[in-house]
């Protein structure tokens, strides 16, 4: 029961209690005992309970994008998980299994709820451990915040990169056709009607032919430009939708995966009932 009661002190979200509280909430508990290599629970599993390691070895992890393992944390002595789905009675937000065999100190919500009917003051000193582990959180997040990929990369433009997009969608425009038709409707029948003396750029019109070739040679880097940019944005729009596939398709596994677990839970408890109707 000592060893208990010290294991408690060292949780944080215990470390507020006082002695006789954390005394009694070491009368509530259970102690479990987990094989090697044994699933405690797995990511998406309903919570309903935290576990505080007193020998072995606890491997946290979850599985990326990708289907690769990637482990968070090995907790080891004197360490707890499980503690987000005690709080808040959701989901599972990682799977945990043993790396060795593991004796724990298991607590469920009924023990916190008994604690708090018998020392009312011990529910302050959980929100005080939760509200501090919360401005954690709030940190961490103020620094990983993140945004959409299509503003960041408009927020990146260039003068240059504003311009061609801006040359670009004009160049696509009706009154970019209109205004070369009026041009060259006025030019043409400027040097066609009038005399040669007034004409500037005589049949058949080189200095016309020079502007639009020049013209024609501007716009089209321009064009290239912006089109390069849109490259990259439909790049990026490819990766999103492929992400967006590939976390479907892993959900799909996931569902797969706990069905079978739940099959073979059901298979050994239907055979072990089986053997105890023989008896």
């Amino acid at each position: 029961m000592a060893a208990n009661v010290e294991l408690l002190a060292d949780v944080p979200l215990f470390e507020f209690l006082d002695e006789k509280e954390r005394a009694d909430l070491a009368t509530r508990i259970e102690e479990v005992t987990f094989p090697p290599d044994h699933l405690i629970f797995a990511a998406g599993d309903p919570g309903d309970a935290m576990f505080v390691i007193r020998t072995g070895e606890v491997e946290i992890f979850f599985k990326d994008n990708t289907g690769h393992k990637i482990v968070l944390e090995t907790a080891t002595v004197g360490d707890f998980f499980g503690d987000i789905s005690l709080l808040d009675r959701g989901a599972r937000t990682a799977s945990a299994r043993t790396v060795a065999q593991v004796e724990a100190l298991r607590i469920d919500p009924h023990d916190l709820d008994g604690l708090v009917r018998t020392y009312p003051q011990a529910a302050f000193h959980l929100l005080s451990a939760m509200g501090r582990r919360a401005r954690v959180t709030a940190e961490l997040l103020r620094h990983t915040a993140s945004r959409n990929v299509n503003e960041a990369i408009e927020d990146t433009r260039s003068a240059v990169d504003r311009a061609a997009d801006w040359i670009a969608a004009f160049t696509g425009s009706i009154p970019f056709l209109l205004i070369h038709v009026v041009v060259f409707a006025v030019w043409i029948g400027w040097n066609t009607m009038f005399a040669e003396a007034a004409q500037f750029d005589p049949f058949p019109f080189g200095l016309l032919t020079m502007a639009v070739s020049l013209e024609a040679i501007i716009l089209s880097v321009f064009v290239l430009l912006s089109q390069n940019r849109q490259i990259e944005k439909d790049r990026v729009r490819s990766d999103v939708e492929y992400d967006v596939n590939l976390k479907a398709e892993l959900e799909v596994m996931q569902l797969h995966e706990k069905v079978d677990r739940l099959t073979s839970d059901v298979l050994v408890r239907l055979a072990t009932i089986e053997r105890g109707l023989k008896k």
